[in-house]
């Protein structure tokens, strides 16, 4: 090829990617411009959603009203993870109930009440890493790929009941996972902006073993900087967890959901991420009310028949309500994603 037309085609090629760059960036949602300053009327973006209650509400009325189809599913993801995965060992919670019966013989009192002695049980067994305690590498990658499972399953299900199909549960298993390597990917992502949360925790725990947080200046300067890093983490991950219910979408790629997700939260990530927070309360309130007379029945029946003392039925509930816990946020999410759609058509 001659130079001039070698030249000419590469400024072409040239002009042509620069154009099509362009045209990705005229479709984007930019709220704030460099060096400039963003005025209130600029950057907000009206979005009429339900209440916090409603929303909550709703989900959990999805759910139950379609329990033909959650129920079943349910089933067959702990059957899977007692497989799989396997239940939390009993000695675990055996080992919490007598570092409570010995703390509780130094009370006063003596004694502490059954569903004090529940909630406690229930405390610890979560915020130790009880449920997680002592498995391998191998078995939690699969207790992720059975959360993404969990999570495509329902998406689909609740896809097609909102559109008025008739579906089965048959169906969301055999056509689910078609997008399994895109959810994957931005899973991948999500890892990658949870990193700067993960530096917290570990600067956190170097912090408090070398007594650096015992000077209050070096205290302060900590915190501010811990809160910075979270902030970033809150706000990559928030947009990511809507990118992570747009890619299951069929045929869209996992960087073209990242960025509709992005366009769709521009502007509404703090009503989002405040949905997200009522969304932990609203479990921690279902955990407590389902879980406390469980665990005291529990502790009743084993302290009445010796015989039942190795049958693991609290590790058997707490898989159970995690299962369902993973569906009704699945459900959660996706219902505030689709007012979203919904409210920009």
């Amino acid at each position: 090829m001659p130079k001039s037309r070698f030249k000419s085609a590469f400024y072409a090629s040239k002009e042509k990617a620069k154009a099509k760059q362009w045209q990705k960036k005229a479709g984007k949602v930019r709220l704030h411009q460099s060096f400039k300053r963003s005025y209130r009327e600029d950057y907000e973006r009206p979005f009429e959603a339900p209440g916090l209650l409603s929303h909550a509400i709703r989900s959990f009325k999805l759910v139950f009203t379609n329990w033909k189809l959650f129920i079943p599913l349910i089933i067959i993801m702990v059957i899977l993870n007692i497989t799989l995965v396997g239940l939390m060992n009993e000695d675990t919670f055996v080992q919490f109930q007598k570092s409570l019966d010995e703390t509780s013989s130094d009370l006063k009192m003596g004694n502490i009440g059954t569903f004090t002695r529940s909630g406690l049980l229930l405390i610890s067994t979560i915020t130790t890493g009880g449920l997680s305690q002592g498995m391998t590498e191998v078995q939690q990658v699969f207790a992720v790929l059975l959360f993404i499972i969990t999570w495509l399953v329902t998406i689909y299900l609740l896809r097609h009941r909102l559109a008025g199909h008739q579906v089965k549960l048959r169906d969301g298993l055999y056509n689910a996972l078609a997008p399994f390597i895109s959810t994957l990917l931005v899973a991948l992502v999500i890892f990658i902006e949870a990193i700067p949360a993960m530096i917290v925790v570990i600067t956190y725990s170097a912090a408090v073993n070398t007594d650096f947080l015992s000077t209050p200046f070096y205290a302060l300067i900590y915190f501010i900087f811990a809160a910075l890093l979270l902030l970033l983490s809150i706000y990559l991950i928030s947009s990511s967890l809507i990118a992570l219910v747009a890619v299951s979408a069929p045929g869209l790629y996992p960087l073209v959901a990242i960025r509709t997700a992005s366009d769709l939260l521009a502007g509404r990530r703090i009503k989002f991420i405040i949905r997200l927070l009522y969304l932990a309360i609203i479990t921690i309130v279902i955990w407590v009310i389902i879980m406390l007379p469980l665990i005291a029945l529990d502790l009743w029946l084993k302290s009445m028949f010796s015989w039942l003392a190795g049958i693991p039925f609290v590790s058997l509930e707490l898989l159970i309500m995690t299962c369902f816990t993973a569906v009704y946020a699945t459900t959660y999410i996706y219902l505030y994603y689709r007012r979203m759609l919904d409210y920009e058509n």
